[in-house]
């Protein structure tokens, strides 16, 4: 697998009489962190990317294709929630299964794959359990392995760990930034910790009342004064 570049050109869509721009650009095989206040459009970039919403203006590229008006089933993006999206009465095999076959026929080769993806997050010999009886953080590595087993070159990350406590997310963090490195994909995160974002990504995305505010690589990111609305986020002050 080998990750590609991800282009925003003055990405423009109206929501609720509001417009939102989004200018970005990740380079492949990198990490990057979106981060800002609540509202700032950091859910709605990566909706964008996968296409779950449209652009109205502008352009969205994904290697050198225009993804503008690509359905969504078509982009080579995968993508992880903060909710696992899991199906509660298929057990683990088949929620990862899904990622490959959506109408569940699969052959011996896929059934090695799916168990090679849950061996990669850690959770070897789970394929019969059924996702009610794992913890949070074991249901998001099954979303992650569901992603990994799509073989798609980028990953989109909706906040995927906000709801577990801050070792197991720090545990989630790592094993992310391991399969990346593994795998060369691009990807992208959407925190609402700084530190995390700094410890995980190459680059910073600063958002900001629906538009992209500021880029740049993630060491020093938090420290620049030049970022209008990035000390108020951070609750520095101005």
């Amino acid at each position: 697998m080998i990750g590609q570049s991800v282009s925003l050109k003055a990405a423009t869509l109206e929501r609720d009489g509001h417009r939102m721009v989004f200018d970005a650009d990740i380079a492949p095989g990198k990490i990057a962190a979106l981060i800002g206040p609540s509202g700032a459009g950091k859910t709605t970039l990566l909706n964008l990317i996968a296409g779950f919403e449209r652009i109205e203006e502008g352009a969205i590229r994904i290697g050198e294709a225009d993804m503008s008006k690509t359905d969504p089933a078509d982009r080579p993006v995968s993508m992880v929630f903060q909710e696992n999206n899991l199906f509660s009465h298929l057990d683990i095999a088949t929620n990862v299964l899904l990622g490959i076959r959506p109408r569940l026929s699969a052959d011996t080769g896929d059934l090695a794959t799916v168990s090679a993806a849950l061996e990669r997050v850690g959770l070897t010999g789970f394929e019969r359990r059924m996702p009610g009886t794992l913890s949070g953080g074991e249901r998001q590595r099954v979303a992650i392995a569901r992603a990994l087993v799509r073989r798609r070159p980028v990953l989109l990350l909706d906040e995927p760990f906000a709801a577990l406590g801050p070792r197991l997310r720090r545990d989630m963090l790592l094993l992310v930034k391991q399969l990346q490195i593994e795998t060369g994909m691009t990807v992208l995160i959407v925190t609402h910790q700084p530190q995390e974002a700094a410890d995980i990504a190459d680059e910073i995305i600063f958002l900001d009342a629906g538009k992209s505010v500021a880029a740049g690589p993630a060491e020093g990111f938090f420290k620049r004064k030049d970022i209008p609305g990035l000390s108020d986020y951070l609750g520095h002050g101005e």
